[in-house]
């Protein structure tokens, strides 16, 4: 099986909305942890490469998630392709210079977490992010492929979840503390307010929050996906979905309806569903009611993200819907 495009998108509630918001603090507080604790600001490149067995899972694996994109390696002794892959994981994770870490699992020796992933053959490649396990891909790969996957894992774990990496010291003794430093901003505090907001189901505070960044930082990555992920929510609630999408069936003129079925689809993680609605209605409507649908389209595409394939094929739809 060849690599395949990964993707954070996934399903679309509550908590996926707050992940990412939540990761971003999760790695402040583990970096602060570790400065208060003496430790030092880099590793070394051996340290970029770890053997992780059940009993270090959770240390080595979901806490050090939360700083950067931990990417594990189901392996064994008598695998031939596990041989050719995995040196090739491991010059990338030194190459790659701290971007995501590497976990090797010796499947023999552990097999319950073999079982908990769902592999049914190894090599088998997993990213765990932010505590979200990703499947990457199963079987032998080329480098190419391997390197287009791993560009995306981590230009994704740094853009929704606040994931920058690990400083790399290669004078640093193996075995330094993990704490890579990262410059304040000014819109922190805001941001930390939308997660507060979020947190308390306050989906009106955690808006304003992101529209407060927004009007002095236009271009924030986070803030723009936790607007656009926030307001999604705030338009479902108190929708009945059955009687959202009965009278969406029954009245597919309707472009309110068709737009309110479209988010549900979304938030029911259903995207495909949701783009290929609106597209169809773009087609069959004009005018003002065109416009509606095209705007409401390119809101759901803030949601998913752009780095996301369904929504390049649906960027692709859309023109040669309305041209």
């Amino acid at each position: 099986m060849q690599p395949r495009n990964m993707s954070m998108s996934g399903v679309v509630d509550l908590a996926a909305v707050k992940a990412a918001q939540e990761a971003k603090v999760k790695a402040e507080q583990a970096r602060a942890e570790a400065a208060r604790q003496g430790g030092g600001g880099a590793v070394s490149p051996a340290d970029l490469v770890i053997d992780v067995d059940e009993a270090s899972f959770e240390r080595d694996v979901l806490q050090r998630s939360a700083e950067v994109p931990v990417v594990i390696d189901f392996w064994a002794e008598w695998c031939q392709p596990c041989k050719q892959l995995s040196p090739v994981l491991e010059r990338l994770a030194v190459e790659y210079n701290g971007r995501f870490l590497l976990a090797k699992i010796d499947v023999d020796a552990n097999q319950m977490l073999m079982q908990q992933f769902g592999v049914q053959g190894i090599p088998a490649v997993f990213a765990v992010v932010a505590g979200q396990a990703l499947p990457l891909f199963q079987g032998a790969a080329g480098e190419a492929q391997i390197r287009q996957t791993l560009d995306q894992l981590v230009q994704v774990a740094e853009q929704r979840f606040g994931l920058t990496g690990l400083t790399v010291d290669p004078d640093a003794e193996p075995g330094g503390a993990v704490a890579p430093e990262k410059p304040t901003s000014p819109h922190d505090a805001l941001l930390d307010a939308a997660v507060r907001a979020l947190d308390a189901g306050d989906l009106a505070g955690a808006i304003q929050a992101y529209r407060n960044v927004l009007s002095d930082d236009p271009a924030n990555p986070e803030a723009k996906l936790g607007l656009a992920q926030a307001e999604l929510l705030q338009r479902v609630q108190g929708v009945d979905p059955q009687l959202a999408r009965r009278e969406a069936a029954e009245k597919p003129a309707d472009v309110q309806a068709q737009i309110t079925a479209a988010d549900l689809d979304l938030v029911g993680g259903h995207v495909e569903d949701a783009f290929g609605r609106l597209i169809d209605t773009v087609r069959r409507t004009a005018g003002d009611d065109r416009d509606a649908v095209r705007l409401r389209l390119l809101e759901l595409f803030e949601v998913v993200g752009a780095e996301d394939p369904r929504v390049a094929a649906a960027r692709r739809a859309l023109a040669r819907a309305l041209f």
